[in-house]
C-alpha cells in the first residue's frame, strides 16, 4: 500500500496531526516552524497560525475554534479567529534546553504529554498527566524521545513510544486514578526499519506506527509484537499519523525535512509534506477537552 501526496509543503518538523471531527479539517504543527496548520480536504483550503513557541501536540477543544496546544514550556488554549493564546499550566517552562513533545488526551480528560531534551540529551525526558484542575504529576522519567501514546479501545492499558528505544512500552492503566504500571515491551521495532515516532489506533486494537527514517507507517497487533503491514511513503522521515476523514476511514501522516541533508533533500523534495492512505480499517475520534475546566 502506498501512501499519495496531500498537502505539498515544507515543514521542518510535521508534526502532531489531528482530526477535527465539528470542523471536518485536518490539522497539524511544525515544531520548528512554530506553527499551527488546518486543511480542510473538501475545498482544498490550507491556512496556519504562527504561534511563536515550538508547538508540538493539539487537543480538541469543545469549542470549534479554540485548540488545546503543548508548547514549549506548558499547555496553552488557542483562539483561532482572535490569535489569542492564553497559558494554562506550565511545565519545566523555566528550562530552556527543553520542549514538549508529543501526547494525548485521556477518556477522563487529563492530558498526557511528554517532554524532551532539544539536544536528544539521554535520559533528560518526561512522560506527564496534567488533570483537570491542572495538577501535574511525573509518571515516568528517564527518557529521551518520549512520542506517540495511545490507549487500548478497553481503556485498560496505555501504549508509549521512547523513540530512541525503538520499543513500544505496554502499561497497566487505571482510568479512574490515572496510575499506571509498567507491563511489557509490546513491540520492538528492528534498526533498519527506522525508530517509532507517533502512533495511532485503529477500531481492532492495531497500531500505526510512523517511523522515522522508515519511510512509512507499519501496522502492527500490539498482544503479539507481529508487523500486519506498511503503507509506503515516499520520503524517509516519517513522523506521525491520524486517522480522520467523515467516516474516519483516512489515514492522515506528517513528515519532516529535519536532519536531512542537501543530497537528501534532492532525493526528497517532497519531505516535510502531508500524505494520506486508505488502510481499509478505521479509528476513533479523540477525546476533546471541555473549555468548563478553563
Amino acid at each position: 500500500m502506498k501512501a499519495s501526496l496531500l498537502v505539498k509543503i515544507s515543514c521542518e518538523l510535521g508534526e502532531g496531526p489531528m482530526w477535527h471531527s465539528d470542523r471536518n479539517s485536518l490539522f497539524w504543527v511544525d515544531i520548528e516552524g512554530k506553527k499551527v496548520y488546518e486543511y480542510q480536504p473538501e475545498n482544498k483550503r490550507l491556512t496556519s497560525w504562527f504561534i511563536g513557541h515550538r508547538v508540538s501536540l493539539i487537543i480538541e477543544s469543545d469549542n470549534n475554534n479554540i485548540l488545546i496546544l503543548a508548547v514549549q514550556g506548558g499547555i496553552v488554549s488557542f483562539n483561532l479567529i482572535t490569535g489569542k493564546l492564553s497559558w494554562l499550566a506550565e511545565l519545566e517552562k523555566n528550562q530552556v534546553n527543553i520542549r514538549t513533545n508529543d501526547g494525548a488526551c485521556d477518556n477522563r480528560g487529563n492530558i498526557w504529554i511528554g517532554t524532551m531534551a532539544l539536544d536528544f540529551t539521554e535520559n533528560a525526558g518526561s512522560l506527564y498527566i496534567i488533570d483537570k484542575n491542572y495538577s501535574i504529576s511525573r509518571k515516568v522519567d528517564q527518557l529521551t524521545i518520549p512520542n506517540g501514546l495511545v490507549f487500548s479501545l478497553d481503556h485498560r492499558y496505555m501504549y508509549h513510544i521512547d523513540s530512541t528505544t525503538r520499543k513500544v512500552a505496554a502499561y497497566q492503566y487505571d482510568p479512574v486514578s490515572g496510575n499506571i504500571r509498567w507491563e511489557k515491551i509490546a513491540i520492538q521495532v528492528p534498526k533498519e526499519n527506522g525508530a517509532p515516532d507517533g502512533m495511532a489506533i485503529d477500531e481492532e486494537g492495531m497500531l500505526w506506527i510512523a517511523q522515522w527514517g522508515g519511510f512509512g507507517v507499519y501496522c502492527y497487533n500490539p498482544l503479539t509484537g507481529e508487523l500486519l503491514t506498511k503503507i509506503d511513503v515516499p520520503v524517509p522521515n516519517v513522523s506521525s499519523c491520524v486517522f480522520g476523514g467523515k467516516n474516519f476511514d483516512q489515514l492522515y501522516i506528517t513528515t519532516a525535512r529535519e536532519h536531512l541533508s542537501e543530497k537528501d533533500l534532492l532525493e526528497y523534495p517532497d519531505s516535510g509534506s502531508v500524505y494520506f492512505a486508505s488502510p481499509g480499517v478505521k479509528g476513533m475520534a479523540g477525546n476533546k477537552w471541555n473549555l468548563n475546566n478553563i
